[in-house]
């Protein structure tokens, strides 16, 4: 497995935000959390990428525990994530906010290649940060302020930035929070781009069209609780997850 939870819990005082999650992901996967608001879901990734240390249990990337490490370690490591709520540098351009993600990855500051040194390490790094913005469909606004962007366009910023850091397995946290239907489309495609470039794709999403769409198997929380995991179908049927999330079948539900 790439990455694993046993058994994992996080608790603040007598909140149970996470109790005994046990996630078993291999390589190349499209992994998806879904459950209600409040079912731990971000706690969990917090978790994952070393901002909460554990209550209890492990979490496991490539067959090593990386408890207590710090998330600048973990991302080194190659788990790399988005977040729920945009976190971009407004005041820095769209190829700025790429190359910052590279510094885990160069050996030369990355302050060096923003002032344009000239150095090889430098010219090598803002290729590799163009490379991103093509890739997420942003090379034309490369010399954009973040700030100034589409909302749309934020988000698939934070996707190029967290590519920048060269993960093995990429965590995304709502990436389809606040598009409308061509967005969620595209961000769909983007996905499965991401996973055929060998990327592990752990998914966090509310918009169920995403959710049934690309992923190979899916997990529930509710509570702080896995309820349940399986295929996308075997998920629609499940009364369990039927009952505590999706009140009734996925496909008479209107995307939310």
């Amino acid at each position: 497995m790439i990455l694993e939870t046993r058994q994992l819990s996080r608790h603040f005082g007598g909140l149970k935000a996470i109790h005994d999650v046990s996630l078993r992901i291999p390589p190349g996967e499209i992994f998806s959390i879904i459950g209600p608001n409040g079912a731990g879901k971000t706690t969990l990734f917090n978790c994952l990428t070393g901002f909460y240390a554990p209550s209890a249990g492990e979490v496991c990337f490539e067959n090593e525990s990386i408890g207590g490490l710090r998330p600048d370690q973990i991302t080194a490591r190659g788990l790399a994530r988005t977040f729920q709520n945009v976190r971009l540098f407004g005041e820095m351009t769209a190829l700025e906010n790429v190359l910052v993600a590279q510094h885990c990855r160069t050996r030369t500051g990355v302050f060096a290649s923003l002032l344009g040194t000239g150095h090889d390490a430098e010219r090598t790094a803002a290729r590799r940060a163009m490379a991103e913005l093509q890739f997420v469909g942003l090379a034309a606004r490369a010399d954009t302020w973040a700030r100034n962007l589409a909302y749309g366009e934020q988000r698939r910023l934070e996707i190029a930035r967290a590519l920048a850091t060269e993960p093995k397995v990429l965590l995304l946290d709502e990436p389809g929070a606040g598009m409308n239907p061509s967005e969620i489309t595209r961000i769909m495609k983007l996905i499965q781009q991401i996973r055929a470039r060998g990327v592990t794709v752990v998914l966090i999403e509310h918009h169920m069209k995403m959710v049934m769409g690309v992923s190979d198997r899916i997990a529930v929380l509710d509570h702080g609780e896995k309820i349940a995991e399986g295929t996308p179908q075997a998920i629609a049927d499940d009364p369990r997850v039927i009952e505590a999330y999706l009140g009734k079948r996925y496909e008479d539900t209107p995307a939310t």
